[in-house]
């Protein structure tokens, strides 16, 4: 009782500091046990920054990173860098994507090269409880587009018409004279296969458009069922009855002082138990990161007001173009519990002190002088097998473990099953050479221990003083 007291007091008083005029006051939630927000969102530039990161929020306000403010999945595929990051859920929420723009700037692409030569293909995962996810695929959405240059910015909404998803995104393509970046729709069930693409939102002239997100507004409010905000040289506000029907211009945000050449990437959170939402935006041209701006009706553009800076806070890392998702019990529960802040740790050879382990190829040693150190950084988190076991999970392949198969180790992917989790999870013990050290028992060969073996990691019995020695490791930040 005292922690609902708590964030019932956390929650009012976030409420009280959003606006300065008594009108414009923070939605309430229905109630502060209600469930909160998930966003899946990039960091920045380069080959880390340009991965899959989450963060969560009680009141959709205030926002704390998961994982210690590490990436939570990396692309392994396509130019190995994500960007632009959308949830989608089923409508029976029994299964989950995320869908990204295969971009990695500065890992070997230019801005100049991904507009007119970039890759044609999304990146997309799936999962079934939101926290174990897929190895990653690529979906070829503009290959299809005569002279399509590359694919951005995907999104995509339910359509309960047709009962599949309208899946649409940018492409950078010349037609009628003007080469720019239009939207493109196409529809999906599994987004794996995809209808034929059609342009879904082309703006006049040279005017290009990149990034746009669709809500569904209740009855009631308003007088559309959808609302979409677009990043098109304005934040314009549009209006339809109809996903893929006619679209009504409801104007802009200039009133309140946000241009298209100041904030970019629209992202949509409706507040639990109130018709209330945030647009958030990304202040790209100041550097500054999102920032949200509140309204009572998604269509009206004078009913959009601008928070003080003091009353929402974004967290440790800047959160680029993403995605924000309303959580049930169950799922925060379970995301929560996945993700917490881990430290990060080092496993350090008691032998031979100059050696930790490492991966190298997926494959995993002892080594001196890591490079990069990444490579020998591990979250060590509740064991997969469960409680009383511990699990190694990569830092720089995040949803990799240490596992042991035909009694090697390798870094590999978790898929989910029982066996692996058996063969991923470890009792740390006291240490065989040294009880101030560490060991680790293997839970489903409990005669075995991880050692060393000509600087490889094995899976081994222990029967001498120099395994002992071998098998003995120190967890060290």
């Amino acid at each position: 009782m005292s922690a609902l007291f708590s964030r019932l007091a956390t929650v009012l008083i976030a409420a009280c500091l959003l606006f300065t005029a008594p009108a414009l006051t923070t939605p309430q939630l229905a109630a502060a046990a209600d469930p909160g927000y998930l966003m899946v969102h990039f960091t920045g530039e380069g080959s880390t920054g340009q991965q899959m990161y989450l963060s969560h929020s009680t009141d959709g306000l205030h926002w704390n990173d998961l994982n210690g403010g590490g990436m939570v999945l990396r692309s392994t595929i396509g130019t190995q860098g994500v960007r632009d990051p959308a949830f989608v859920r089923s409508p029976d929420g029994s299964k989950y994507w995320i869908i990204a723009t295969d971009l990695c700037i500065g890992c070997g692409q230019s801005w100049s090269q991904s507009i007119n030569d970039g890759s044609r293909n999304l990146v997309v995962w799936e999962s079934t409880d939101l926290v174990t996810w897929s190895k990653p695929w690529l979906l070829n959405v503009a290959g299809a587009i005569p002279d399509g240059r590359n694919a951005w910015a995907p999104e995509a909404i339910w359509d309960p018409a047709t009962n599949d998803f309208v899946l649409y995104w940018a492409t950078n393509v010349p037609l009628n004279g003007a080469t720019k970046h239009r939207i493109f729709y196409a529809r999906t069930s599994d987004f794996r296969t995809i209808t034929t693409p059609r342009i879904y939102i082309d703006r006049p002239g040279a005017q290009e458009i990149i990034d746009t997100q669709i809500i569904e507004v209740p009855s009631g409010v308003g007088n559309y069922r959808y609302v979409r905000a677009s990043g098109d040289g304005q934040i314009t506000l549009e209006g339809s009855n109809s996903i893929l029907g006619t679209w009504t211009d409801l104007g802009n945000l200039s009133g309140i002082g946000l241009t298209g050449s100041q904030v970019e990437g629209p992202m949509w959170m409706k507040f639990n138990g109130t018709n209330r939402w945030a647009l958030y935006l990304d202040q790209y041209a100041s550097g500054g990161g999102y920032m949200p701006v509140v309204t009572t009706d998604p269509s009206d553009p004078a009913a959009y007001q601008k928070p003080a800076s003091s009353s929402y806070d974004m967290g440790g890392t800047k959160k680029r173009h993403g995605w924000i998702m309303n959580l049930t019990a169950a799922e925060e529960s379970r995301v929560l519990a996945r993700w917490p802040n881990t430290a990060v740790n080092r496993l350090q050879s008691f032998n031979f002190q100059d050696r930790y382990v490492r991966h190298t190829n997926f494959d995993v040693r002892i080594d001196p002088n890591v490079s990069p150190l990444q490579d020998s950084q591990f979250r060590i988190r509740t064991g997969l097998a469960g409680s009383g076991t511990v699990s190694f999970e990569s830092v720089n392949f995040p949803g990799y473990f240490l596992r042991h198969f035909n009694y090697d180790f390798q870094l590999v992917h978790n898929d989910g099953t029982g066996q692996f989790a058996q063969d991923a999870s470890f009792r740390q013990v006291a240490g065989l050479a040294d009880p101030t050290w560490s060991s680790f028992q293997s839970v489903n060969h409990p005669d075995r221990y991880i050692r060393h073996y000509a600087y490889e990691l094995r899976l081994d019995p222990i029967t001498d003083a120099t395994g002992r020695g071998d098998a003995t490791f120190r967890a060290t930040s």
